[in-house]
């Protein structure tokens, strides 16, 4: 099987700030971070020729692809709309790397533009779901709680010691978040705040659980042989990986909460492409879809970060810091940064692409010597997982 391993490169990208853009249409934020990239490239929007739309939340849908033709007048090439639940940001891209990869274009645009917060979507989504008769009164807080229900157990962690652990990871990504311009979220909060504030679905309070936001984010990606006439530092895409399970995961016999099948699928595959046989020592930076507190704890050992049972101790150690082993969501993450749905994945490429040719936003956020870095993006009731590694070095894992 023949690999993505640097054949396609991202020679520009752009991102809006997350939050509430109540003066903003789906047309505006996407106009914001389809430029940004376009200038990051040093290219105009003559230079596209086809481009990948990532947007699947609220009256919006029936756009089809006519946000990129409109606002950008991206009129006459090819351009396809992805809804892929929360991995579609990420899935976006895969899909125009695999084009460019093909040979059949050089340039190509990704963009992922949502409008959520006056799009009638409400966060905790009761009510809605795929079947009336398996997701009725379904939320998505009711759901993900279940991973920290089963994991104290499987674990034999106090209920009490557990939230702690959680804590400490929304303090954390707080603590990043606050830093980031560009995030929804800018407040730093402590562990005792977090255990004292509402709860949500046990074991999950208020900072354990991300916000839905308005968002963008754009990249532009080029065949990698000629990644350099745009810029001197582009970033190679190294591996991409996709799995989805069934529609209701945990009614099939034996599923049992503390992980799931699509994210080790799809992290493996992006491993193998990518060469990656140690991600916890070999990977610098990694970027992962903590939509609760509880999710990126089981994340670490999905994606091999952690070994099975030990992500609460790394936690606890400050292993994910910005200042540790392997920082994990150093911009804050969906916690902080805020989830446009569709902009999620890109924003995250986003992140690990500026530090890995050193320009974060502010010197104290930026990391030494980024050359790997792993995006990745769940979704679903979870089913769906995504994962891609960039670098900063052709050749390279």
């Amino acid at each position: 099987m023949e690999s993505i391993r640097d054949k396609v490169a991202i020679v520009g990208m752009g991102c809006t700030k997350f939050g509430e853009h109540w003066d903003m249409g789906l047309n505006d934020l996407a106009i914001e971070a389809a430029y940004a990239a376009f200038e990051d490239a040093g290219i105009g929007p003559d230079a596209i020729e086809a481009c990948w739309l990532g947007q699947c939340i609220g009256p919006y849908i029936g756009t089809a692809s006519t946000v990129p033709a409109e606002a950008l007048k991206l009129q006459g090439i090819p351009i396809s709309r992805n809804e892929n639940w929360c991995t579609t940001g990420l899935e976006s891209l895969r899909g125009a790397a695999l084009g460019v990869a093909s040979g059949l274009y050089d340039v190509v645009l990704v963009l992922g533009v949502e409008k959520v917060k006056d799009s009638g979507y409400g966060g905790l989504g009761t009510g809605r779901g795929m079947t009336p008769v398996y997701e009725a009164r379904r939320t998505s807080p009711g759901s993900f709680a279940m991973i920290g229900t089963r994991y104290f157990h499987e674990y034999g962690i106090d209920p009490e010691e557990g939230r702690e652990i959680l804590a400490r990871i929304a303090v954390k990504n707080h603590r990043n978040g606050s830093k980031h311009p560009k995030a929804h979220f800018r407040n730093e909060i402590s562990i005792e705040q977090a255990l004292r504030a509402p709860i949500v679905a046990w074991p999950l309070g208020l900072f354990d659980c991300c916000a839905n936001s308005d968002g963008a984010a754009a990249a532009i990606l080029c065949r990698a042989d000629i990644a350099k006439r745009f810029r001197p530092d582009p970033v190679y895409i190294k591996g991409l990986g996709l799995a989805a399970d069934a529609g209701m995961p945990q009614f099939r016999p034996g599923f049992g909460w503390t992980s799931f099948p699509s994210m080790v699928a799809s992290a493996q595959q992006a491993y193998r492409q990518a060469g990656i046989t140690d991600p916890r020592t070999q990977l610098d930076i990694a970027e992962v879809h903590d939509c609760f507190t509880i999710t990126e704890l089981a994340i670490y050992e999905d994606l091999g970060l952690s070994a099975r049972g030990k992500a609460p101790e790394d936690v606890m150690a400050g292993f994910f810091d910005i200042d540790g082993g392997l920082p994990v969501n150093a911009d804050g993450g969906l916690k902080c940064f805020g989830h446009p749905v569709a902009a999620s994945g890109l924003r995250m490429a986003y992140e690990i692409y500026r530090q890995m040719q050193g320009r974060a936003e502010s010197p104290e956020r930026q990391l030494k010597d980024v050359r790997l870095g792993l995006a990745h993006n769940f979704g679903g009731p979870p089913s769906l997982s995504a994962v891609t590694i960039l670098g900063r070095d052709p050749g390279h894992p």
